[in-house]
């Protein structure tokens, strides 16, 4: 029988199919099938709509973004039409010659497979009710299939079916579509596709699991009904890589899995999740933590993260979390991991000192040695290079970061006010009471995560309110609540920027200085395991980490030469084209000129809060170095019953000398006109204070006396 016979009684069996088979099914349109096509990733955009991160959301199945036929390899689409359908330009869906000759063939499952055009296979994907059954189709499906795959081809245009076909087939495994196939296997996009690796994806449609000898086998001779010029050396070695490598989909864009991983919530595929993130910032920052890693590497330093917030709207512009060592941080969120504070809480505990009166910034400070008695022995704070510079006025004890000002401060706010406010401030897992930090509180012995800190920070950027920051976009900003008066904070912001006053420690140069007003601040906590740098602008808060999230020491590393490199960068990068005014005075501060009575720094301008300043006649100050020398804060005195209660008297000592002092014990003034008081101690706990004539507190202590209460012999 000659093979044109053969060929008619195929195609009379064919026409007989689909008269059996009945009316064709109304498969949807091409525009129904891209609009209900969604991708097994979910993808994280910045503020502007640019991707970020894609986070995988259906298990089964991977498909990436739809891709156009005009982005996919032209040498692609000529393999793939030379091996599923050679005529598929020349048909009307069907290709009577090929399916004649296979149903005449027997029907075989690869006969029947073979002479199914593009049209027809990608009907079949639309519609489920022509899958084959145990491995093959029925001659009933196949007249169904025919009969749709004309109506396609009367409403599709030939492009539009290509299109659909190579997002919808399945080349191997779980990869669906030609983005995650050359992603995949390939990690490409399938624009870059070459004919090597066309040939090889080309093969697979037909049989995606099949061994890599029988994929080589079909790309040989699929090279050949081209007439390519690929070597078949390179043919092997692109389906070797392919199929023995594993298919390796990973996010064409990785900037932000740590916010990824907080807002991409439930197995909800193709989602597009907005976030306040700004990308073109988010790369700056990750390559400006790689590079200045490199140059710490020596220094045991591997880790680092950066958070950038907007003021005024409290949106997060940059969130970056970065491990040099993925084998031991790859998935730690850096911006949340709590972390010691270190320095970085001193402007907190000025602000409130501000805030009560205690303190001016002209108020002189002694950093000299100190012992104070703590539940685990003597407490004896440092600064960083050990040294101890004499009476130092408020300013430069927080602009140079010295501690034992600093402890001192505390003593006088108090633990526990200054603890209410941190918690005020957002800070979170501060649950003890006072005693249980210590004084090392005033140096940062409190963990604070950088999230935390970075908002507290930009409280004081807004005049000493306090908002939440947030990742998503639109809803308004956050409730706001006072935590320090704009006075204060204004203070504080004008110490922060004060080059000079930073000289102590620092230096005049170094990179804490910008060209356009800032406010920052450094930290580095025990053992020099975490290094911050945080500081603020009119517009933007920039908080940076640096350290090990394995918790290892870094090596010689300061706020100056760890954190702060990076945090400059940044912040000139967000003022790269607009000025930045400092911030504007409030009325109730004032500017006054001041002389020290001690000579401690010479004479200068000082701002106020109204009613603290010096008078007119005499502008002077230093009166408020007057200390508690005995009793130290929080000393236990043990009584003894068998001692004579007036041989267990014990001092109130204060230096140094100065008129109009007022001892007040427990908010009881007991002796007024001495620096000096002899005190019968009874049993309890005590608050002791210096009053000057003025009723400011100079300095508080607490102590505790245990035993019986003592009385004299009458």
């Amino acid at each position: 029988m000659s093979g044109r016979l053969f060929v008619a009684l195929g195609i009379l069996c064919l026409l007989g199919a689909a008269l059996w088979a009945g009316q064709a099914q109304g498969l949807p349109l091409y525009d129904e099938v891209r609009k209900s096509y969604t991708a097994s990733d979910s993808i994280l955009v910045d503020r502007h709509g640019v991707p970020l991160y894609e986070v995988r959301q259906d298990k089964h199945h991977r498909r990436l973004a739809w891709t156009a036929l005009t982005a996919i390899s032209p040498a692609l689409v000529q393999a793939v039409i030379q091996a599923e359908d050679k005529r598929f330009y020349d048909h009307r869906g069907v290709d009577y010659q090929s399916m004649g000759v296979a149903l005449i063939k027997g029907l075989t499952a690869e006969g029947m497979r073979g002479a199914s055009t593009i049209t027809m296979q990608l009907a079949s994907l639309l519609d489920r009710d022509l899958q084959p059954k145990q491995g093959k189709r029925t001659v009933r499906q196949k007249g169904r299939q025919v009969l749709e795959a004309r109506e396609v081809e009367r409403r599709w245009s030939k492009n539009q079916i290509l299109e659909a076909y190579l997002n919808l087939i399945t080349f191997r495994g779980e990869l669906q579509g030609i983005a995650a196939a050359a992603r995949g296997l390939f990690g490409k996009d399938p624009h870059g596709l070459d004919q090597a690796e066309a040939l090889a994806l080309a093969s697979l449609i037909r049989s995606p699991n099949a061994a890599s000898t029988e994929i080589t086998a079909r790309a040989l001779l699929l090279r050949q009904a081209l007439s390519w010029s690929v070597q078949e050396a390179e043919i092997n070695a692109t389906v070797s890589r392919t199929l023995c490598g594993g298919a390796t989909l990973r996010s064409s864009v990785d900037l932000a899995s740590h916010v990824a991983r907080l807002l991409v919530k439930g197995p909800i595929p193709g989602q597009r999740i907005a976030c306040t993130l700004d990308m073109g910032l988010q790369r700056f920052a990750l390559e400006r933590i790689r590079h200045h890693l490199s140059v710490l590497r020596s220094q045991n330093v591997t880790d680092a993260a950066v958070l950038v917030i907007e003021n005024k709207t409290g949106d997060v512009l940059v969130y970056a979390s970065y491990s040099g060592d993925p084998a031991h941080g790859w998935f730690v969120d850096g911006v949340q991991a709590k972390r010691q504070a270190g320095s970085t809480l001193k402007p907190f505990l000025y602000a409130l000192a501000f805030d009560l009166k205690i303190l001016t910034p002209a108020s002189v400070l002694a950093d000299t040695p100190l012992d104070m008695a703590v539940f685990a022995g003597i407490y004896q704070p440092r600064d960083y290079d050990s040294e101890f510079k004499g009476l130092v006025t408020a300013r430069v004890a927080l602009a140079s970061s010295l501690n034992v000002p600093a402890v001192k401060t505390l003593a006088l706010v108090g633990l526990e006010p200054f603890l209410g406010k941190l918690r005020t401030l957002g800070i979170t897992g501060l649950n003890e009471e006072g005693d249980f930090y210590g004084p090392s509180l005033a140096l940062g012995s409190a963990d604070v995560s950088l999230w935390e800190l970075t908002n507290a920070y930009r409280c004081l950027a807004n005049e000493g309110v306090w908002r939440k920051q947030r990742l998503t976009p639109g809803g308004g900003s956050s409730p706001g609540k006072r935590v320090f008066a704009r006075d204060a904070v204004y203070l504080i912001a004008d110490i922060l920027a004060d080059r000079e006053a930073r000289s102590t420690t620092f230096g005049l140069e170094n990179p804490l200085a910008t060209r356009f007003w800032t406010a920052v601040k450094t930290g580095t906590s025990k053992d020099m395991r975490d290094n911050w740098c945080i500081g603020y602008s009119r517009r933007y808060t920039v908080g940076v980490w640096v350290g090990n999230f394995s918790g290892e020491a870094m090596w010689d590393v300061s706020g100056i030469t760890g954190a702060a490199p990076i945090w400059i960068e940044i912040i000139n990068r967000l003022h790269n084209r607009d000025s930045n005014p400092a911030q504007t005075r409030p009325v109730n501060v004032v500017k006054r000129e001041i002389r020290f009575v001690q000579g401690v720094e010479p004479p200068r301008e000082e701002w106020f809060l109204q009613g603290t300043e010096p008078n007119e006649k005499e502008r002077r100050v230093g009166q408020l170095n007057q200390r508690i020398i005995y009793p130290p804060s929080g000393t236990i005195i043990a009584l003894d019953p068998d001692i004579p209660p007036d041989l267990q008297r014990v001092f109130f000592i204060a230096q140094p000398q100065g008129k109009g002092l007022r001892w007040v014990l427990n908010d009881h003034a007991i002796m007024e006109g001495e620096d000096h008081h002899l005190w019968t101690p009874q049993a309890g706990a005590y608050t002791l204070s210096l009053v000057d004539e003025k009723g400011r507190i100079v300095d508080t202590v607490q102590f505790e006396v245990r035993g019986p209460s003592l009385r004299s012999a009458d």
